[in-house]
């Protein structure tokens, strides 16, 4: 990855709707891999909203490498859950029938990857990954209000009425939902921290600091080469976060000294890495198992 690309001076691009703000991001970014396009949506966002934005949108593209180029946002969740069993959303031939929750950037997303289930009554939950596009038939969109965390990046709940839809091949849990919580850890870590950097370098702050930001940088990139359902990957990246937390006294110390608008920007959305916390923490759990490591 040609890195002096991503740690150089860059001109941050002006917040505007999501779609039109990643539909520039994409055409700086060219034909990019999912860690160069976190990195780069990274540094030119002006808000750690859209840093996450950048993100996500990379971790779609890990998971799905034939992603349309548009925005697009993944639909798993109903009633705060994500487990097969608990999940009403119904796919029958090709059309669906449910309700997501919470869907990240969906009023903005041009398609949507929505879990859903597809097992006869009677056998196990089993799940299908089927795509949509935004405004078709069967999909509505309610927006819900602005959370106090990220606040310009939307969600919404998604209403599904005999939409029609593409089933992806493969099992839409093991090869879909559960592996997009690990890269959208790991992508969304990256262009956090990129925005991080990009915003020590324009304030000053102390070399050392950069530097460690950096470190944790390529980090991801050799977190990005992993399975992101494998016990190795796992604890790899239960490492960068801890990596990402020893910076944190310092971080505070730097922003202090930073001026307007960054430390506010910084202070209402320095938790958005914490909202997964106990999903990864049992993922460390069960790597450490699976390593031998007690």
């Amino acid at each position: 990855m040609p890195w002096q690309a991503s740690l150089g001076p860059l001109q941050r691009l002006a917040p505007v709707r999501l779609d039109d703000w990643y539909a520039a991001l994409r055409a700086r970014a060219g034909d990019a891999t999912p860690l160069r396009l976190a990195l780069l949506g990274g540094r030119l966002a002006a808000t750690p909203g859209l840093a996450f934005l950048a993100g996500y949108q990379a971790a779609l593209r890990a998971l799905w490498p034939s992603a349309p180029a548009s925005l697009g946002a993944f639909c798993v969740t109903e009633r705060r859950s994500l487990r097969p069993a608990d999940l009403e959303t119904r796919l029958e031939g090709l059309s669906l029938n449910g309700r997501k929750d919470f869907v990240s950037a969906a009023d903005a997303a041009d398609w949507l990857l929505v879990a859903a289930r597809e097992d006869a009554p009677g056998e196990a939950p089993r799940l299908a990954l089927c795509v949509v596009r935004n405004g078709s038939p069967g999909v509505r969109l309610e927006a819900l209000p602005a959370l106090p965390l990220m606040p310009d990046i939307g969600h919404a709940r998604l209403y599904l009425e005999g939409a029609h839809c593409e089933r992806l091949a493969g099992d839409g849990w093991s090869d879909y939902a559960k592996p997009f919580r690990t890269l959208e850890d790991l992508y969304v870590l990256a262009a956090l921290v990129a925005w991080l950097y990009g915003v020590g370098l324009d304030a000053g702050w102390p070399e050392p600091l950069r530097l460690r930001l950096i470190a944790l940088l390529g980090g991801c990139a050799e977190g990005a080469r992993q399975c992101p359902s494998a016990a190795g990957g796992h604890m790899l990246l239960a490492g960068l976060f801890a990596q990402f937390q020893a910076l944190h006294a310092d971080l505070d110390a730097a922003f202090a000294a930073t001026p307007a608008p960054w430390p506010a920007l910084w202070q209402r959305d320095r938790g958005l890495l914490g909202i997964a916390a106990t999903a990864r923490e049992r993922r460390l759990e069960k790597a450490r198992e699976a390593l031998g490591l007690g």
